[in-house]
């Protein structure tokens, strides 16, 4: 990563995708990805720049699969749109084994990963439609590297801030970064001192009234 993708990374500690995904309903942007779930129940919340990759079905003959793994620097998420297919795998052991080398920080797929025992092994992070162990050699080849695409209804462009946890994944456009970091950061700010009011003996509504929660995600 460069110096302003570590700097935008920066700005993310500490926080999870609960409060990413409030600071951007407040804020009216759209960037949860609908059905993408994590493969295991993840401790860490890994956040880092996209790296997007677009898979199509594949012509005849059919191109390559996984070659763009050579360009991906350390620290990005590899974030595949397979269109959500989930007859046919673009992730398995051989690239959470490269992947995790590299040391890339995880892999989000509108689609199915297979090989779980190597990631989950290694404690790779992927975020996918589910797992299926048909390969997708010769049925969907690449298409695009760092174009849009999308994850879960989701739009995703190169570098564009990725924050995934067991909750599921946000991505976050890069120019709205440091506002969607500001925005969550002053949520997470409101409802720590509501567990504190809770902590203290107060019931939930009262402490909710005193600090205003029932605004909190609310659009300005």
């Amino acid at each position: 990563m460069n110096v302003e993708d570590k700097a935008l990374v920066a700005l993310f500690e500490g926080l999870d995708t609960p409060g990413v995904s409030d600071a951007m309903d407040k804020l009216g942007l759209p960037g949860q990805c609908l059905g993408i779930a994590p493969l295991d129940n993840y401790r860490q919340v890994i956040v880092g720049p996209a790296f997007t990759v677009q898979y199509v079905t594949a012509s005849v003959p059919p191109g390559t699969v996984g070659d763009f793994i050579d360009d991906v620097a350390p620290g990005d998420v590899v974030v595949i749109d397979n269109g959500g297919r989930t007859d046919c795998t673009v992730w398995g052991d051989i690239m959470t084994q490269y992947a995790g080398a590299r040391n890339i920080a995880a892999t989000v797929i509108d689609g199915v990963c297979r090989d779980v025992t190597k990631a989950l092994g290694d404690g790779y992070p992927i975020f996918s439609k589910g797992r299926f162990m048909r390969t997708g050699k010769d049925r969907v080849q690449v298409q695009s590297v760092n174009q849009p695409v999308s994850v879960g209804t989701a739009r995703v462009c190169a570098r564009d801030i990725v924050v995934a946890d067991a909750n599921g994944v946000v991505v976050i456009p890069r120019d709205r970064a440091c506002e969607v970091a500001a925005c969550a950061r002053q949520i997470e700010s409101i409802e720590a001192d509501i567990r504190a009011l809770i902590s203290e003996g107060k019931t939930l509504k009262q402490a909710r009234a005193a600090l205003g929660y029932h605004t909190l995600q609310r659009k300005a």
